[in-house]
C-alpha cells in the first residue's frame, strides 16, 4: 500500500512569525510532529508542492495541484493533499471537476490549529485522511474532525471551531470511531479517469442584499464572463424599487447568471415563488442543491469550455462529480 501526501501549506503547516502564523513546514515535518511513521503499515511518500496560506490560493494553483495529482494517480493507492482551510472547499470542488473519476481515493485535509500548537487537530485529521486514503474508495474527499465528506459537497461553516466543515445536502461518507473507520455512504463514481484543466477564472460572485444597485450588478457583469448571484432562500430577484431583475434580464441572454442561495441547506428552487419564476424567465440558471463553492468553480469550469449561455446551462445543470442531485 503506497500513499502520497502532497503539501500545499495552510494552517496545518504554519509556525509563528512576527507577523502571525505563516505556512512553512514540509510534509515530512508534519508527519514527524504528528507521530506518523512513513512505513508503519503503509508506505508514505511526500511531495512539497507549495507552501501557501490558502487565502493566497488562486485558480491557477488548482491546475498546478490537479496536474500533480493526475501525474501521481498510477503510482499510488491513495493520495492525501494538505491544504489551508479558508479555500479548501473551493479547491476540493475545483479538483473534482479538473480530475474526474480518479481511480484511487484523493483526500484533502488541514487543521484549524497549527500542528506546532498544543491541542492541534492536525494529527487527528492527518490520520483520518491517511486511513481513508488506504481504503480504496475512489473519488475526491475532505477529511476533517473524524469524518470524511465528498469534495464537491463541503463548506466551511466555522471560522475558528475545530469542527469547521460540514457536508451540505449530502450524507457524510465515513466516520472514525475509536480505531475503526466506518464507511456510511459510497458516492456515485464511474467513467474513465479524465484530466480536464480548462477553466476560466473570470467569474464574479455577488451576494444579494436589500438595496443592491442594478448599476453595480451591470458594472460587475460587464467586466466578467459569468456571474454567480447568491440570493435569499429558495431564490428570486427583486424588481420593486431598485429593479435588479431588469438588469439581470439584460445580462443573462449574453452571459451566464447562476443563482445559488445564502441558506446553507436546501438549495435553490426557482419554481417555488413568483420572484423565482421571474428569474427563470429572465434566463437565470439555478444551482440546485450545489454548494456555493461548487457553483463558483463549476461555472469557471463550464466557461473554460464554452461561453455560449445555453451550453453553459447544460453543463451547470448536469452532475459531473456528484455535486448536485437536482
Amino acid at each position: 500500500m503506497r500513499i502520497l501526501i502532497i503539501g500545499t501549506g495552510g494552517t496545518i503547516a504554519s509556525t509563528k512569525t512576527e507577523r502571525g502564523y505563516k505556512a512553512g513546514l514540509g510534509v515530512d515535518e508534519l508527519l514527524e510532529l504528528a507521530g506518523i511513521e512513513k512505513n508503519d503499515g503503509v508506505s508514505i511518500d511526500s511531495w512539497d508542492l507549495m507552501r501557501l496560506d490558502s487565502t493566497l490560493i488562486q485558480p491557477e494553483d488548482w491546475i498546478t495541484i490537479g496536474k500533480a495529482l493526475w501525474e501521481s494517480l498510477e503510482e499510488y493507492d491513495g493520495i492525501v493533499i494538505t491544504h489551508g482551510t479558508d479555500t479548501l472547499a473551493y479547491t476540493s470542488s475545483a479538483l473534482s471537476f479538473i480530475v474526474r473519476n480518479p481511480p484511487v481515493p484523493v483526500v484533502l485535509t488541514g487543521s484549524m490549529l497549527p500542528i506546532t500548537e498544543p491541542g492541534s487537530d492536525a494529527p487527528g485529521n492527518l490520520r483520518t485522511a491517511i486511513t481513508f486514503a488506504s481504503r480504496g474508495i475512489p473519488g475526491i474527499y475532505v477529511a476533517f474532525r473524524n469524518k470524511v465528506m465528498l469534495g464537491t459537497r463541503v463548506s466551511k461553516v466555522h471560522s475558528l471551531g475545530l469542527n469547521a466543515f460540514q457536508s451540505i445536502n449530502y450524507p457524510d461518507v465515513a466516520y472514525i470511531r475509536g480505531d475503526s473507520l466506518v464507511v456510511m455512504h459510497r458516492p456515485c463514481h464511474g467513467g474513465e479517469p479524465l484530466f480536464d484543466p480548462l477553466i476560466d477564472p473570470d467569474v464574479a460572485h455577488i451576494r444579494l442584499t436589500p438595496g443592491l444597485s442594478p448599476e453595480v450588478f451591470l458594472a460587475v457583469a460587464e467586466r466578467t464572463h459569468g456571474v454567480v448571484l447568491e440570493g435569499y432562500g429558495a431564490g428570486g430577484i427583486p424588481y420593486r424599487g431598485r429593479n435588479l431583475l431588469k438588469a439581470v434580464s439584460k445580462v443573462a441572454p449574453e452571459k451566464p447568471v447562476v443563482m445559488t442561495t445564502q441558506a446553507l441547506y436546501g438549495g435553490v428552487d426557482l419554481t417555488r415563488y413568483e420572484v423565482g419564476r421571474r428569474a427563470l424567465e429572465a434566463g437565470v440558471i439555478p444551482a440546485g442543491d450545489m454548494t456555493k463553492e461548487a457553483t463558483l468553480t463549476k461555472l469557471m469550469y463550464a466557461l473554460g469550455h464554452t461561453q455560449k449561455v445555453e451550453e453553459v446551462r447544460e453543463i451547470m445543470e448536469k452532475s459531473l462529480a456528484c455535486e448536485r442531485s437536482r
